[in-house]
């Protein structure tokens, strides 16, 4: 995941960098004269990496314009408050000093995609950046029948 402007740039740079190698690879092999099958089995690792570089630049462009993947039982919420960042246009340096914290800490969260981060933290992220999340609960799965459920009394 792209998560600032600088590896952005990097990332769409590099885009560029692999067409040009795609391109004169697929030339060094025609002169080869390798089958189509050897030529596809030797480009398709460079063809998979740079379809999975566009598509991280493309994600970071989406961000940036704000859209952004429905959460499903909060999981991904960290991918969010990432997202958020970016889409607000803040900088990892400007999170952390709205939060208090140094520059380190939501660079260390955000590699980890805020796993282990509480609700409550979560929430002041989430507040500091001005974003309201709303949720509901579309469906309730009954719990199976042979389950117990434990009452416990004060």
């Amino acid at each position: 995941m792209i998560r600032n402007e600088t590896e952005y740039q990097e990332a769409a740079k590099r885009i560029t960098e692999e067409q040009s190698r795609l391109k004169a690879q697929r030339a060094k092999l025609a002169e080869m004269d390798l089958s189509k099958e050897e030529v596809k089995r030797v480009l398709d690792p460079m063809r998979s990496f740079h379809e999975q570089l566009k598509e991280e630049v493309e994600s970071y462009e989406r961000l940036k314009r704000g859209e952004f993947d429905e959460l499903h039982n909060f999981e991904g919420v960290g991918r969010l408050l990432i997202a958020l960042r970016i889409a607000q246009g803040i900088s990892q340096r400007e999170l952390a000093e709205r939060l208090g914290v140094h520059e380190s800490q939501v660079s260390r969260d955000e590699h980890n995609e805020y796993h282990g981060a509480t609700l409550e933290r979560a929430n002041k992220i989430l507040k500091t950046l001005g974003a309201d999340v709303c949720s509901r609960v579309d469906a309730i799965t009954p719990l199976a029948a042979d389950s117990k459920r434990t009452r416990v009394s004060a």
